[in-house]
C-alpha cells in the first residue's frame, strides 16, 4: 500500500490548527483557511518501504527475534547488526502479474520492506544464528551475562 509523503504533513497541519488559540488567527485572514486535501495532491507515487513486524523475546540465555517473511527467498533478505542495532530488509515479489488489466482487490504488500530496531539487551554480535523456515525468519543471539551489582560499603 503506497502512502503519500504529504499525508503526514496534512495531519500535522490539522493538529496544529486544532490547538491554535482563537486570537492567533482570525477567520478573515487567508492563512486561517485549512488547505483542502486535494491542494497538496501529488500524482507521482512515492513508495515508502513497508515495515516488517517482529516479535522479540528472551529465553534464559538467548535473545530471539522472529519476523514473518512468507514469500521471501533467503537470497532476497539482508540481516545485519552493528552496535546493538539490528536491521532486516528485503523484497517481497508478487510474481508475474504483468497481464493484470483491472485490479479488484489489492491488500497484500509487495515490494521492499525494512525494519531497524535497537536490541533490548546486550548480545554477542558474533554469535548469532539466523534461520528462514516456513516463512518465518528466526534470529537467535547469545546474551551477554550482566554481573550483579556489588554492594559498596560506606564507611
Amino acid at each position: 500500500m503506497a502512502r503519500k509523503q504529504n499525508d503526514d504533513l496534512l495531519i500535522e497541519d490539522e493538529l496544529t490548527a486544532a490547538f491554535l488559540n482563537d486570537d492567533t488567527l482570525t477567520p478573515t485572514e487567508p492563512e486561517a483557511a485549512a488547505p483542502a486535501a486535494d491542494d497538496n495532491w501529488d500524482d507521482s507515487e512515492e513508495e515508502f518501504p513497508g515495515q516488517l513486524a517482529v516479535d522479540v523475546y528472551e529465553t534464559e540465555d538467548k535473545l530471539v527475534v522472529k519476523a514473518r517473511t512468507a514469500g521471501v527467498n533467503k537470497e532476497e533478505l539482508d540481516v545485519s547488526i552493528s552496535d546493538g542495532i539490528l536491521t532486516i530488509s528485503g523484497t517481497l515479489n508478487s510474481g508475474d502479474d504483468t497481464d493484470a488489466i483491472n485490479w479488484h482487490i489489492q491488500e497484500c504488500y509487495w515490494g521492499e520492506f525494512s525494519r531497524t530496531l535497537a536490541l533490548p539487551v546486550s548480545v554477542k554480535e558474533d554469535e548469532v544464528e539466523a534461520v528462514l523456515k516456513d516463512g518465518v525468519l528466526t534470529i537467535k543471539f547469545n546474551k551477554i551475562r550482566q554481573e550483579a551489582a556489588k554492594k559498596i560499603q560506606i564507611q
